[in-house]
């Protein structure tokens, strides 16, 4: 084996997917959740557009391998910085790209520059392959390697230095082919590579010290950006972590409690400072002390609290606080809270300082997921509060439609029911949104709950509509339930408190259709109508078919709250296009579609280019580009619709997206590159691996779910452990395939090498868009399934190849 070969392709690669994951946080802070995935899928096709111009081009074929992987380090050194600066500087504004046509081209022009870095690692990459002969299984585990490394690294690289020193480290890594030349251009690296790890430590430095430095150019339409319009705001607080960006302001015009009563006396709204996770809008962290947060009781939840005097609380999903103060205003006992973001805490103890509540004897932060909370903790508790702390978002937008969330899923508030004490309530507040959408999505999520929770308890059935009381304001929907049910006097009591806080009455056990709709008005009761046609139906589906919107009750397989897009909005979507400013008319969904034409068009001209202009390939052996074409496709396709919904599940069992995309791809890379090793060894069984493979795939969801049951409770480390081990022999495994399939190409097709190369990564590209559609519409388990599919067929494909090769043998 030519080791400097092998290093040079583990440096590309780690460089690779450390700048894939950079760009990935990079997006989803500078714009949004679906533009970032968008970008940086197109920016993927860049392998499979190495694979295409090194099946094309002669001269770079004849070219020293040390010296071309070389030149790929440098090219994606420069092609980095080129990128970085550009979509920094670039005034591209994705939400108004239905009517500008100028950011069209401005977003072609972030495709392409994104594109770069990735061409050239992918060149050197696939150059490697094609030379080393029957050693490619040894360079295809070297890649795959440094893929891991690269995954490795980039959570530790945003802790230390955020996405700017990513940046810096991706390209340090990618100059490491350099290493390799002549003494002259060893030095000039080195001094290169020298002066990036000082620019590391210093913003290292900064961003430890609690003052991060963002250099990046945010999004118009962001929270953060709004809030740096306000002439007197001041950055208190900036800095990095693993898996977000979080800046604290002042005098930023924060003045949010959601739902508040316009009942509210005529007193001074207290101070509130502003929490930015990822420049999203900022969270409100009120300067008051409890006692003297009056208009507490003036927010929809306080009734819980009067109902459930000196309660022992449990705050999910706290944010930066508000819901904690409303419970002390309350005159909670005791309160406990999961805040999952130790930087949000961080930023609140700096905005309150002597005053902060988090220090008070009756307050217990857990600094964890609250589904880990949830699992570990067996304690009861009287009041389960979800506060609202999100932005409002429009669901005609659709921005977050493809964003999981596993705090609201029917196991979630299962799980909650579990945790109430005898006559303990839970309460929950949503964004009102018209037509009704979220309100009835998560009356539907809690009745399945509610069902779920009786049939593991030995409680008599009681329907919901006999322990649901809602209600709605101007903007915000609340729900209380009691699985014990509700007594008169309690009933009175909301009856009460909703009239007095001028709020309207959707739903009560004994409600009458004159109770609802009385102070904000509305041209006919829609939630009640719609919550008492839900009830009273006695074919749930059909009620759910039938509404314009999908309200189907989320699950941990599909925890997509905000997901609401159905087909039929089609026309009314169309006929909006340009005349609102939603940048995707009913949903995020639809970018999802759009992308996926694109990538496959762009695929297509890549994958046939070669075949049209190369000769070799176009005189090959008759049969053998469908053959080729088929199997490398299959295994693109298989091995993202593995990764993407391992990534997605085990979110729920990680807490963030960050620590499931660096446990499960490191996972996969790092044993597949043990499997690529072990490709070629005369001892494996490759008859019986692949179909072993595929049958793997299909029992893991059920090892997912069974793992969620029993690791959820345990620390992050004992989970991420538990997440590795089960993801080793599938991973070994999948490493198999791609080398089974060079070997039979270097015996009788060794020109197709790089074409194979081409298409395996678009078909991974056109996957990766392909899975997102898939699990949104049908679930992650479908995607494992169709996976194993794509394996079996692969395999399938591998025994019909083997066979031809014997009978070419006779």
């Amino acid at each position: 084996m030519n080791r400097p070969i092998a290093i040079s392709v583990a440096a590309l690669a780690a460089a690779a997917l450390l700048l894939e994951s950079t760009l990935l946080r990079m997006l989803a802070v500078t714009q949004f959740y679906h533009f970032a995935f968008l970008v940086v899928s197109l920016a993927l096709l860049g392998f499979g557009a190495s694979g295409t111009l090194l099946s094309i081009s002669s001269r770079i074929r004849t070219t020293v391998p040390l010296i071309l992987l070389a030149f790929c380090g440098i090219g994606f050194a420069i092609s980095t910085i080129l990128a970085y600066g550009t979509v920094n500087l670039l005034p591209f504004d994705s939400y108004s790209i239905a009517w500008d046509r100028r950011q069209i081209l401005y977003f072609a022009l972030y495709y392409l520059i994104l594109t770069l870095p990735f061409v050239c690692a992918g060149l050197g990459i696939a150059m490697a392959l094609t030379i080393e002969g029957k050693q490619s299984h040894i360079i295809y585990s070297a890649n795959l390697l440094g893929s891991a490394v690269g995954v490795l690294l980039a959570p530790l690289a945003f802790w230390l230095s955020g996405v700017p020193g990513a940046v810096i480290l991706s390209c340090l890594i990618g100059l490491l082919p350099i290493l390799y030349q002549s003494r002259f251009i060893r030095l000039s690296a080195s001094i290169a590579m020298l002066a990036g790890l000082i620019a590391i430590c210093l913003l290292s430095v900064s961003n430890l010290g609690g003052h991060a430095v963002l250099g990046m150019a945010i999004s118009p339409y962001k929270g953060l950006s709004y809030a740096h319009q306000y002439p007197d705001s001041v950055t208190r607080f900036s800095q990095w972590n693993a898996f977000s960006y979080v800046e604290l302001m002042s005098n930023a015009g924060t003045r949010v409690l959601p739902g508040l009563s316009y009942m509210v006396p005529d007193v001074p709204i207290p101070e509130q400072n502003g929490i930015s996770v990822d420049a999203d809008s900022l969270l409100p962290v009120t300067l008051v002390k409890p006692e003297q947060f009056f208009t507490a009781g003036y927010l929809p939840e306080a009734v819980a609290f009067r109902l459930r005097p000196e309660a022992n609380v449990l705050v999910l999903e706290a944010g930066a606080g508000l819901g904690i103060l409303q419970a002390l205003a309350g005159g909670a006992r005791q309160v406990t809270a999961t805040i999952d973001n130790p930087l949000i805490l961080q930023a609140v103890r700096r905005s309150r300082a002597g005053e902060d509540f988090l220090f008070d004897p009756r307050v217990q932060i857990v600094s964890e997921m609250s589904r880990v909370f949830l699992s570990r903790d067996r304690h009861s508790y009287d009041v389960i509060f979800l506060p609202l702390a999100d932005a409002y978002r429009p669901i005609t937008s659709g921005a977050y439609s493809l964003t999981e969330d596993y705090t609201l899923t029917v196991e979630a508030c299962r799980d909650e029911l579990a945790r109430l004490s005898p006559r303990g309530i839970i309460v929950i507040t949503r964004w009102l949104q018209t037509p009704p959408s979220e309100s009835i999505r998560l009356i539907a999520m809690l009745d399945e709950a509610y069902k779920q929770f009786l049939s593991k308890t030995s409680r008599g059935y009681t329907p919901l509509s006999d322990i649901l009381v809602a209600y709605r304001g101007i903007q915000t929907f609340t729900v209380i339930i009691q699985p014990d049910g509700w007594d008169g006097s309690e009933l009175a009591q909301l009856r009460t408190f909703i009239e007095e806080k001028r709020y309207d009455l959707v739903w009560a056990p004994d409600i009458q259709p004159e109770e609802t709709n009385r102070f904000n008005l509305l041209p006919h009761p829609v939630d009640y109508d719609l919550i008492h046609a839900m009830f009273s139906t006695s074919n749930r589906k059909d009620f759910y078919d039938a509404y314009p919107y999908a309200i189907t009750p989320p699950t941990d397989d599909r925890p997509f709250f905000f997901h609401f897009f159905r087909w039929r909005q089609m026309p009314e979507v169309l006929a909006n296009l340009g005349r609102k400013w939603q940048p995707f008319g009913g949903s995020g969904y639809l970018v999802l579609f759009a992308l996926l034409i694109l990538v496959v068009l762009l695929s297509g001209g890549l994958i046939i280019i070669p075949i049209l202009f190369f000769r070799t390939m176009s005189k090959s052996k008759k049969g053998g580009k469908v053959p080729v074409f088929a199997y490398f496709a299959l295994l693109g396709v298989a091995y993202l619709f593995v990764e993407i919904p391992l990534i997605q599940r085990s979110i729920l069992l990680l807490g963030r997206p960050t620590y499931a995309f660096t446990a499960v791809v490191l996972s996969l890379l790092l044993f597949s590159s043990l499997g690529s090793l072990l490709a070629r060894k005369t001892w494996l069984p490759k008859r019986i691996a692949m179909p072993i493979l595929v049958l793997l795939t299909v029992l893991t969801p059920f090892i997912f779910i069974r793992l969620s049951e029993v690791a959820l409770g345990w620390s992050l480390p004992a989970r991420a452990l538990a997440v590795i081990l089960c993801l080793v022999p599938l991973a070994v495994l999948m490493g198999l395939p791609f080398p089974f399939g060079l070997g039979w190409l270097e015996q009788h097709y060794p020109a197709m090498v790089p074409w194979a190369w081409a298409v395996n990564g678009c078909a991974s590209v056109i996957a990766s868009v392909l899975a997102a559609i898939l699990a949104l519409s049908y679930g992650f388990t479908t995607v494992l399934y169709l996976g194993a599919a794509a394996y079996g067929g692969a395999a399938g494909l591998h025994t019909w190849l083997q066979s031809q090769s014997r009978r070419l043998a006779r």
